[in-house]
């Protein structure tokens, strides 16, 4: 791989992802399947002016044997240098940068109940933290390709040759072309940030999707609602991207406000597993039925999670003709697949996409139908024909998407 192309990239993840700046703290979430890289961008956040840089290394397969062999109590608990971690996040709010490289079907034929049930236990304990955490540090997830992903994608390619076009792949989809990597986001940030604001002068109380797969759909929204995409801004520290790539401009819809049917266009890798050809039909804001050729026990696990799984917490337009979707592959990938369509989640909303959401108590969040869960899985529906008429406050029709792309 061309050397010069994985330092721009380090530099992109270091400069644009979490936008380092003098004296901050990173924390570097990275898989083992690249040390080089992961050395190349601590490297880079140093030379941007962190100030202190702690790595913390990830494997599927061990993480692989810990679900299969330790029990569920021993899961279920959160021991207390996990507990310390938490506590100093929350207090010194570090950046953190996540550079993945993950198998999809890394847990395949691990007890999906008992990783849910571990969660599940966990997530109690954890949420206070990621609560205090919402909305006020920087973070930003980047990619790295290893080798039962890269085959995944590239099945009749040598593991070598498939390493090397999905790093291909990942660079070129993440505006790493050769020019300013940044100067390639600041510009595209630009044009997302434009969306958004159009958007939001609409006025949309309701947003109606159709497409010839069985898609039929309408989520609401309200005045309180606030478009997100590009980069994000925390006070005092500064704007940042938390995902690279990204090409989506979304928002948090109104709890409870959901009917129809949404089928999917992408596969869905869920708890290292794949879901595949599935639907997911809604009734007064909540799923009543999901179907899948290939992991059905798993996606009726995922929306019975807890009370808010079974429910929306993001709606997020992208258009078809995104350089993702022009690679013509399927990256097995939430964080490509997302963003090569328009797409939904269920689960947990975003208080940042509410007015003033962020310096909201819990309560006054669930008053303004955020929705909670511990859980926030996306899942593609975009398509080609897709179609997305909003409408607004006063009862007019705009249209959004037209054959799958912007109208606007």
């Amino acid at each position: 791989m061309d050397q010069k192309l994985l330092k721009d990239y380090a530099r992109l993840l270091s400069k644009r992802g979490v936008n380092v700046q003098k004296g901050d703290e990173v924390w570097v979430y990275a898989s083992l399947d690249q040390p080089d890289f992961t050395r190349m961008v601590v490297e880079q956040l140093y030379k941007d002016g962190a100030k202190f840089v702690r790595v913390i290394f990830s494997d599927d397969a061990c993480v692989r044997h810990t679900y299969k062999n330790a029990t569920l109590s021993t899961l279920a608990k959160l021991p207390p240098y996990r507990l310390a971690e938490l506590k100093y996040r929350a207090k010194k709010l570090p950046s953190v940068l996540y550079i993945m490289g993950e198998d999809p079907n890394a847990m395949k034929g691990v007890n999906q109940n008992k990783i849910a049930k571990s969660r599940m236990k966990q997530y109690p304990k954890i949420k206070p933290y990621r609560d205090a955490m919402d909305g006020k540090y920087k973070w930003c997830i980047g990619a790295i390709p290893n080798a039962a992903w890269a085959k995944m994608v590239f099945p009749k390619d040598s593991e070598e040759v498939a390493i090397e076009k999905l790093w291909d792949a990942i660079l070129s989809t993440s505006r790493v072309d050769g020019n300013d990597p940044v100067e390639n986001w600041n510009k595209h940030n630009a044009i997302l940030i434009e969306k958004r604001k159009k958007l939001e002068l609409f006025g949309l109380v309701e947003l109606q999707y159709k497409a010839s797969n069985g898609t039929d759909f309408k989520v609401g929204l309200d005045e309180y609602r606030v478009w997100g995409g590009g980069m994000e801004v925390v006070k005092d520290k500064g704007d940042f991207n938390p995902n690279i790539p990204s090409e989506e401009v979304f928002t948090s819809p109104v709890a409870g406000k959901a009917e129809g049917l949404l089928v999917a266009s992408k596969p869905l890798s869920y708890n290292g597993e794949l879901i595949e050809d599935f639907s997911v039909r809604f009734k007064d804001g909540k799923v009543v039925e999901v179907k899948a050729k290939k992991g059905q026990k798993l996606l009726e696990q995922m929306v019975k999670m807890d009370e808010g799984a079974s429910m929306l917490g993001e709606c997020a337009l992208i258009a078809y003709d995104t350089p993702i979707r022009k690679t013509g592959l399927l990256f097995y990938n939430t964080l490509f697949d997302e963003n090569a369509a328009c797409h939904f989640a269920l689960g947990a909303g975003f208080p940042d996409c509410i007015k003033g959401g962020l310096d909201m108590s819990h309560e006054e969040l669930v008053e303004h139908k955020m929705n909670e869960s511990m859980i926030h899985v996306d899942f593609m529906i975009g398509t080609a024909d897709l179609d997305v008429v909003g409408i607004t406050k006063d009862g007019k029709k705009v249209q959004i998407f037209k054959d799958g792309n912007w109208a606007f």
